[in-house]
């Protein structure tokens, strides 16, 4: 059965890309919470053709994610490709990310997201139905019940992505999807700053209920407070992490 995410996450790739793409298309999938571990991927002859790649290229990527222990293949009757494990943070990455990232480019993805959220919440206090308003509060739970930092992005970003699927807007959905990729795993990542789920769960929890009173207003302001927040802990987190590493070279022996 077809899912609003599955144009999303097989879409066609372009000719740059190819294994490797899939590799990390896959991947940030499963990290934020579209793919579950335990769910069976399309077979390969409907991936070939989602991705726009041929047997040989698709074949390599499942083979790399193998190794790397994301998903496995079962043969026989029930079998086919499954996920099988949650990718954890590559901590080398993400500290790279936020020592690379300077505070104008953090910023400027708040920008972008307020933005983006915006018009999601408003759309969604139009057009969220019963049954999205059920599925906001069990994914605004999760996020506290949650026990690693990895689980607790899976569970922040799938609230977000719910959020703007309840808006009925693919464009809008397809905008959030990309900037939970770009800075999820940096938001709860315990390198420096840990960030406590127990305000987020509540601010979540406030929006579903404003999204449920259709009350736009409130939820416009709900969430772009939570996106500042969410921000100044990005940016604290880098200044932690910049004073870190300034005070490691100033402490290296000169040759």
């Amino acid at each position: 059965m077809s899912t609003p995410f599955q144009s999303q996450i097989y879409r066609s790739l372009p000719e740059i890309e190819r294994a490797d793409a899939i590799v990390d298309r896959i991947t940030k999938a499963i990290t934020l919470g579209l793919l579950k571990v335990g769910e069976r991927l399309p077979p390969e002859a409907a991936l070939s053709e989602m991705f726009g790649v041929g047997g040989a290229t698709l074949r390599e990527a499942l083979a790399e994610l193998r190794e790397q222990g994301v998903v496995e293949t079962r043969r026989g009757r029930s079998g086919g490709t499954f996920v099988v494990t949650q990718p954890r943070h590559q901590t080398d990455t993400i500290r790279d990310w936020f020592l690379s990232t300077s505070i104008s480019e953090i910023r400027d993805i708040g920008d972008e997201h307020a933005a983006v959220a915006a018009a999601i919440i408003r759309l969604a206090c139009e057009r969220a139905e019963a049954h999205d308003i059920e599925r906001l509060h069990e994914l605004a739970r999760a996020l506290v019940l949650a026990t690693s930092p990895e689980v607790r992005a899976v569970a922040d970003s799938r609230f977000h992505i719910e959020l703007a699927v309840s808006a009925q807007s693919p464009r809008l959905a397809n905008a959030e999807i990309r900037l939970q990729e770009e800075t999820v795993q940096q938001l709860w990542t315990p390198l420096a700053i840990v960030f406590d789920p127990e305000p987020a769960t509540a601010e979540h929890l406030e929006l579903v209920r404003a999204v449920a009173q259709d009350q736009p207003a409130k939820a416009g302001h709900l969430v772009l407070e939570h996106i500042r927040r969410n921000i100044f802990h990005l940016i604290d987190t880098k200044l932690t992490l910049g004073y870190a590493r300034s005070k490691q070279d100033a402490n290296e022996p000169r040759e």
